[in-house]
């Protein structure tokens, strides 16, 4: 394949949908692209590290030609033991990445058939594990820090009214966040974090991963922020008069994507998510706001699994939470149970 940073278009991916359905006609297909994301300079055995070609089993397994371990191009990535198959999960990736504004379990499993709302739902949630590309570049030049508070419903339990106005219970989570500004009004990148508190300890970490020392940070008056002088940030601290209108001047960039994050949860998801899963959505709303101009959707596909091969498996019980089931009593008898 050419090189990662600049696929070519027809050559390392579809660029229209026509084209997609010609790349992916099927099952072996799909695999052999996974194949060429996950080891581009050709296989890889998992246990011993050689490089050579492996033999191939009739079940589409690869075994290493070294020490004959059977490996598959889905284990350990996102699309470990999924019973979905492969060209199912393709249009799954190919529709998310081509909504521009995002998409809804719900709505997935519509326009893909599929049988229930929890397999679209868990098709959702891994991909947005693999959003984020972990060796990813901190961001440059001019950087707004802040914080911002994102209020959820609750899927668990219904909502219950506070009073008789009808205002529903919510969950109020703290966000901080990092904007790369251009001048006179432009925004660049951004990075989004969940936090427990707005308090030194959680947002220099933050800050400090995710902005290159060499950018210029602006940030309200909070003491907050003293670390920034001492870890080499330039620092530029706006004090804004107390009414609603110099706030929103004062950082405006920050305030900018704080409405748009809150409309796109809103809007898309209806506001209705887990607080514990709110990190994957503000991935998902990064991984779709840095890449917001960009015209090749298909480019956006092949981003979204070339990093979903190398991402981690993920569980449907580790998604949704779930406690695990409690172990059998071996005093029952399971004879008469299929």
């Amino acid at each position: 394949m050419a090189d990662l940073a600049m696929p070519v278009a027809g050559q390392e991916y579809p660029a229209t949908w026509s084209e997609f359905r010609g790349w992916f006609p099927d099952e072996d297909a799909c695999g052999r692209y996974l194949e060429r994301l996950r080891w581009p300079g050709g296989f890889v055995c998992p246990r011993c590290g050689v490089s050579e070609a492996p033999y191939r089993s009739s079940r589409g397994r690869l075994m290493c030609s070294a020490c004959g371990h059977q490996a598959s191009v889905t284990a350990g990535t996102i699309f470990a033991k999924t019973r979905t198959p492969l060209s199912v999960w393709f249009a799954a990736a190919w529709y998310v990445t081509s909504q521009k504004h995002g998409v809804s379990a719900l709505s997935m499993q519509r326009i893909l058939g599929l049988g229930s709302y929890q397999t679209a739902w868990t098709l959702m949630h891994r991909f947005r594990r693999a959003m984020v590309r972990p060796q990813r570049d901190r961001l440059h030049g001019t950087v707004e820090v802040d914080e911002l508070y994102v209020d959820l419903g609750n899927r668990d339990e219904p909502f219950v009214p506070k009073s008789l106005s009808g205002k529903r219970e919510t969950s109020k989570l703290l966000v901080v966040a990092a904007v790369e500004v251009k001048d006179p009004s432009g925004l660049g990148r951004i990075r989004l974090r969940r936090i427990p508190a707005a308090a030194q300890r959680y947002v220099q970490p933050f800050v400090t991963s995710v902005v290159d020392p060499s950018a210029r940070v602006r940030t309200d008056g909070s003491l907050i922020y003293n670390f920034l002088p001492r870890e080499g940030y330039e620092h530029d601290r706006l004090i804004a008069q107390d009414t609603a209108a110099s706030r929103l001047a004062t950082l405006p960039g920050v305030n900018r994507v704080a409405s748009l994050l809150k409309r796109w949860l809103l809007g898309t998801h209806h506001g209705a998510i887990q607080p514990r899963q709110l990190d994957y959505y503000l991935d998902e709303f990064v991984f779709r706001f840095n890449r917001r101009t960009a015209k090749a959707r298909g480019l956006l596909f092949y981003r979204l699994l070339a990093q979903a091969v190398h991402c981690a498996p993920v569980t449907y019980r580790d998604i949704a939470g779930r406690p695990p089931d409690p172990p059998l009593d071996p005093t029952l008898d399971l004879s008469g149970y299929p």
